[in-house]
């Protein structure tokens, strides 16, 4: 899967290759270009890349989102939520093993 550019003016200022990254990149780059972000985000280039990824469902929520705050609080979010979903698959996992 081909990872996700934070542009600005033609140059790579950021890159993601999963949730974590894009949430982490997002949040960095908030600081030093929110413009760049938002672009990508009123865009729907982030929605279109989550939708790319599989990411079908978060694709959708990120579609509406007009601001770098509100996509960073759903992404952190649904990462909170995919954080405990994986530690309850990992321990089913280990249970099994017993």
């Amino acid at each position: 899967m081909e990872p996700f550019y934070f542009k600005s003016f033609e140059r790579v200022i950021g890159i993601a290759c999963d949730l974590p990254g894009l949430y982490y990149t997002m949040k960095c780059l908030s600081m030093y270009d929110k413009q760049a972000i938002e672009y990508h985000i009123k865009q729907g280039h982030i929605a279109n890349w989550l939708d790319y990824t599989g990411n079908h469902e978060l694709s959708k929520l990120m579609a509406n989102v007009k601001s770098v705050e509100e996509a960073l609080s759903i992404l952190e979010q649904y990462l909170k939520k995919y954080q405990k979903s994986q530690k309850k698959v990992n321990a089913k996992r280990v249970a099994k093993m017993f």
